[in-house]
């Protein structure tokens, strides 16, 4: 494990979930001595994965359709002195065939 460098970022990635892109993310930036901020929808699958980089992960519950817990998650980066690297990898894949979803590049659909 690296320790975090005078020099360390703070990144802020949504979308942590055990062998997934934002964990693989989180995974990167410790190695290089940056601290992570890492949101999740079940902060319990992280659990043992943030205690082996205790002091250098902060792991939060984030439904980023819930504008509480988005301003809740901001907030609480503050611990390591702000955003520096932002990484938005929350969302999901459609479960339908290409095409047949209901709102591809509909106006109505648009946020």
């Amino acid at each position: 494990m690296t320790a975090p460098t005078p020099a360390a970022r703070t990144w802020f990635i949504t979308g942590g979930t055990p062998g997934g892109f934002g964990t693989a993310y989180a995974e990167a930036a410790l190695e290089t001595g940056d601290r992570v901020v890492l949101t999740t929808r079940r902060t319990e699958a992280l659990h043992d994965w943030a205690h082996t980089h205790r002091g250098r992960v902060l792991v939060l519950p984030l439904d980023v359709t819930d504008p509480e817990q988005v301003r809740a998650a901001v907030a609480a980066e503050e611990r390591f002195g702000g955003i520096d690297v932002p990484v938005d990898n929350a969302g999901r894949a459609p479960a339908a065939p290409a095409g047949s979803s209901p709102c591809p590049r509909r106006p109505a659909c648009a946020p």
